[in-house]
């Protein structure tokens, strides 16, 4: 395609700008601005990107396609799309701004909404999975880039928008990947949509290539210059070498803040702890960020540290590029973050902890320079750095499960999914894998077409083997617990285990337990939130995270509208007595793929699908050693881990699925075939009765 139309003339020519004064009416609001608005501005004043202005909206205006690198902390995220307002783009609809992740979406709309003096909700707002805090009066509209996706469902030439800004792209994550392929088809067929694609790092010239040769316009960052310190010999505890390293810092050096990266919440809580246990004063403040961090929580970052106090942030990659934390002078890098990989030969998806890439590195250490000349203490050595870190991180395209990415391409129509303009396609095994596990779940058909449980399951906002088990669940009437069931296991895990009482937390969690395993006490655990009087109280009482609940509440509530829009919710309720067995029915025709049965010592479980050795996960509130279980995921740390495990009889395999499970035509191991003709007479008597 030829993402140039021609040059067209700026919506309003950059004269349509004029900066406000005090006593100027807001157009948006139609009253005066605020005060506050004025001070904002001052600030607006000094990003790197102010000057660059008119530029961005002349390259945009002029080209279909056109991209833009702008370092962290040059202001694109938040200024380009204010620019783009400004300039007229939202006359004939909407700017969508997508981020790869949830809390940059929900912070940085915040930041917009304040910076233009509006309400947020009203003119600039925010959706992701799950939560849509947006009117009829948005025209700036910060998204997940799976949202985008999502809308394209229904709306495949995205014709609610005038604009679409792909942000943080460098991220390559899986759903950012997909849109760049669906909008060079788009824009062959909207001449009067632009596509503006930003990026933190360098790879310009892959994403110049791929649009076609787009313009480029390069926004510096503000940065001051970061002494780089390796360490001499590797680490082996990096979290406990973090904690030593800040409390050197903090001893030693002059006052400016610091931000230590980290892989995940279980660390980050650890470190925290520790660094503030070494504290003997209010000298330090020590900050947590990560994404399932209540929000109230995550803005405490931002604010500057009291007088004479120094910050200490403790964040994931979050704070790599997504989110800018002003007043960082010193960055701490262990040089590990956790990435999903995908194994297609094993079926494996296991969260890993693996090196950075060179690039998120240079990143990392950018954080220090931004308001004067700071320090990043790596971790690692030199000779890492140089031979073990790759360039840059691999796309997330390339290891993941491709199941949700074809199932949305074909509800999106996309036919010939593997001739799909892919910016780097994945592995051709990724995708027939893909394709063979949405054919056993009956998404599509033996010529790879939709098909009607597929089209149901494409609406629901989750993983195909949740949504084939919904699908499921309305035919055999208990639509509503497998509803909550699903939404608990969409949200992060409600036990709240804390350092200074974890064996009192266990104990009131057992309360909750069901025989059959774990998803029947996330049921149980939320019947017992939701019926509360105070559900603040029992949270405190019981040891969950009242976030994680209440996000079950809202997921659920969503799905339900989705149940009822598809009119899947017409079959009568399962008697009380079957419901259990309805429940793990529904489950075994989404999961059916995903079972064990315990090996020939009675102690570790062999998977069905490729003959792995797991282990129930020590926080399962399964108590005795099933024949048979049905597992929603696998991870991987010391050994690998079957999470969220539910006992199922064997019978109920051969009856649900008998095309993998029935003795006589089953292709598994003997000891798998031997357990299942012991059932089948059961089987066959409950059919019979």
């Amino acid at each position: 395609m030829a993402p140039r139309a021609g040059r067209s003339r700026s919506p309003t020519g950059q004269g349509g700008y004029k900066e406000p004064v005090q006593g100027d009416i807001n157009r948006h609001t139609g009253t005066p601005y605020s005060k506050k608005f004025f001070q904002i501005l001052g600030c607006r004043r000094k990003l790197p990107c102010w000057d660059m202005r008119s530029k961005v909206v002349e390259m945009v205006s002029a080209n279909l396609s056109s991209v833009l690198i702008g370092e962290t902390g040059s202001g694109k995220t938040t200024q380009v799309p204010q620019f783009l307002l400004d300039g007229g783009f939202a006359k004939k609809g909407a700017i969508a701004i997508t981020q790869p992740r949830r809390v940059a979406a929900m912070s940085v709309a915040a930041r917009v909404a304040q910076e233009m003096d509006v309400e947020l909700g009203q003119e600039v707002g925010y959706l992701i999975r799950f939560e849509d805090v947006t009117s009829e009066n948005t025209v700036l509209k910060y998204m997940t880039d799976g949202m985008l996706l999502r809308e394209c469902m229904t709306d495949p030439l995205m014709s609610k928008y005038s604009a679409i800004v792909l942000d943080e792209a460098h991220e390559r994550t899986l759903a950012t990947d997909i849109l760049f392929g669906l909008l060079k088809e788009v824009l062959q067929k909207r001449p009067d949509l632009r596509c503006l694609v930003m990026s933190a790092t360098l790879e310009a010239e892959k994403f110049q290539e791929y649009w076609s040769g787009a313009p480029l316009l390069r926004v510096p960052g503000r940065m001051y210059p970061v002494e780089t310190f390796f360490s001499l010999a590797p680490e082996k505890d990096y979290v406990q070498a973090a904690v030593s390293v800040c409390g050197l810092i903090h001893a030693r050096e002059p006052p400016g803040d610091i931000l230590l990266f980290l892989t995940g919440e279980e660390e980050i809580e650890r470190a925290c702890a520790e660094i503030a246990d070494q504290a003997s004063d209010d000298s330090l403040l020590v900050l947590p960020l990560y994404s399932s961090l209540p929000m109230a929580q995550q803005r405490k970052v931002f604010p500057p540290a009291p007088e004479g106090t120094r910050k200490v942030i403790i964040a994931t990659n979050i704070a790599e590029t997504s989110l800018t934390i002003d007043g960082v002078v010193y960055v701490v890098d262990p040089g590990l973050f956790k990435q999903m990989l995908y194994n297609p030969r094993t079926h494996v998806e296991s969260l890993l902890v693996s090196p950075i890439s060179k690039a998120s590195a240079m990143q990392r250490a950018g954080r220090a320079g931004r308001t004067r000349p700071g320090k990043c203490f790596r971790l690692y050595t030199l000779e890492t750095f140089d031979k073990e870190l790759p360039e840059s991180t691999y796309p997330e395209i390339i290891r993941s499960n491709l199941s949700s990415v074809v199932l949305q391409l074909k509800k999106l129509g996309v036919e010939d999914i593997v001739h799909f303009d892919f910016m780097e396609p994945p592995s051709p095994e990724s995708m027939m894998r893909a394709l063979e596990m949405l054919h056993f779940l009956g998404a599509i058909d033996d010529e790879s077409d939709l098909t009607e449980i597929g089209a149901h399951m494409a609406d629901f906002p989750v993983d195909p083997h949740l949504s084939r088990t919904i699908v499921a669940a309305a035919h055999r009437g208990c639509i509503e617990e497998v509803l909550t069931i699903v939404a608990m296991l969409s949200v992060p895990p409600p036990f709240f285990r804390p350092r200074w009482g974890p064996k009192k937390a266990d104990r009131a969690h057992k309360a909750f337990a069901m025989g059959p395993g774990d998803h029947l006490s996330l049921l149980s655990v939320y019947s017992q939130f939701s019926q509360a009087e105070n559900k603040a109280q029992f949270c405190q009482d019981n040891f969950f995270h009242e976030r994680s609940l209440k996000q079950a509440e809202s997921i659920s509530r969503q799905l339900r509208g989705i149940v009822r829009n598809r009119g899947l919710a017409k079959t009568k309720n399962a008697p009380e007595e079957n419901l259990i067995a309805a429940v793990r029915k529904s489950f075994i025709e989404g999961f059916f793929m995903q079972t064990a049965h315990i090996d020939s010592s009675g102690k570790n479980y062999i998977t069905v699908r490729d003959l792995q050795m797991v282990s129930v996960h020590p926080a399962s509130f399964l108590q005795h050693k099933p024949e048979w279980v049905l597992y929603h995921e696998t991870v991987v740390t010391d050994r690998c881990y079957m999470r969220n495990v539910t006992a199922i009889p064997p019978e109920m395999l051969i009856e649900v699925a008998p095309q993998f499970y029935h003795p006589k035509t089953c292709k598994l191991s003997e000891q798998a075939k031997k357990s299942l003709e012991r059932a089948l007479p059961r089987s066959k008597r409950k059919a019979s009765g």
